[in-house]
């Protein structure tokens, strides 16, 4: 699905979030979450093997400005004729993905990858709980909880309080750029919203990367990996969870943003060599049962 492209936007007092939705539970837009999922994850465990060299601050400044530069170049946003709700929503979905990114970054600098993930998609799940429209969806939302409790059940005591407080904080910003996401998806065409976010974002990133690494970003191999991180965890998926906001409402999409876990996981384990216990397996089973169970009652 996509929108109409206008010389001029449409004054509205709210976006209607889904313009042309083909219904709830569409599996395009579910397989849209769920491949922007393994993208992101995959890319963090890579940013990860980067710290040594660029730090936290560092990396996720050459991830979201990289990124940010990849999609202007490509989708050319139209700026003419902005209303000042159209910069305000711009703007919006920027603090909420680069605030997301530099908080999850030092997290994982201090917290292991599944741990900052499990404690990261609570934001996500309280939204699905605050946004629901159903009974049922609650029950779908707490068997997804308690999946996410069980994950980290066994590790977060021995958890770094500042880590697990950037996990949780980074939640919380994870919470908002679904909203702003939905509501840039719904009043820019094409990728147009993405971009202008992306560069705000960018805006507040790298004066703190430059401020923390200084001259190793400009180094060829810092560089080659950065960009691969940037396609990775932020060009790709957030153009999939963009289109995908297109197409479900934004309880179901924040319910399926419960797989990070167990994506999670599974990058840590292959890329970080982090290993699950059968606990571990048992709680990325119950996540997905509430995501299958969310999506086929949103179909209905």
């Amino acid at each position: 699905m996509t929108t109409t492209a206008q010389n001029t936007p449409t004054p509205t007092a709210e976006p209607v979030l889904l313009r042309h939705a083909p219904g709830r539970g569409s599996l395009g837009g579910v397989g849209l979450v769920l491949a922007g999922a393994v993208s992101v994850q995959f890319g963090s465990a890579f940013a990860a093997l980067l710290f040594p060299r660029a730090g936290a601050l560092g990396t996720v400044a050459l991830r979201v400005t990289l990124a940010a530069l990849l999609l202007l170049a490509v989708t050319r946003p139209r700026l003419r004729g902005l209303s000042r709700a159209d910069w305000a929503v711009a703007g919006g979905y920027g603090l909420a993905l680069g605030g997301m990114n530099i908080l999850f970054y030092q997290a994982i600098d201090r917290i292991p990858l599944g741990a900052a993930v499990t404690l990261e998609v609570l934001g996500p799940l309280l939204l699905s709980v605050v946004t629901a429209r159903r009974a049922v969806s609650f029950l779908w939302a707490g068997l997804a909880l308690a999946g996410v409790y069980l994950l980290g059940r066994g590790g977060f005591g021995g958890l770094d309080p500042a880590g697990a407080a950037f996990a949780l904080g980074a939640g919380a910003l994870w919470a908002a750029y679904i909203v702003q996401g939905a509501r840039a998806g719904a009043r820019f065409p094409r990728l147009d919203g993405l971009a202008i976010a992306m560069a705000f974002a960018a805006l507040v990133s790298l004066p703190l990367g430059i401020g923390s690494a200084g001259g190793v970003l400009l180094e060829p191999g810092v560089l080659a990996l950065g960009l691969a991180i940037a396609v990775m965890s932020s060009g790709v998926p957030y153009t999939l969870e963009l289109l995908a906001l297109r197409r479900l409402p934004a309880s179901t999409f924040a319910v399926l943003a419960s797989l990070a876990p167990a994506v999670a996981a599974l990058a840590g384990y292959l890329v970080l060599d982090q290993g699950m216990s059968w606990q571990q397996c048992a709680a990325i089973a119950m996540v997905v049962a509430a995501s299958a169970g969310a999506v086929l009652m949103g179909r209905r």
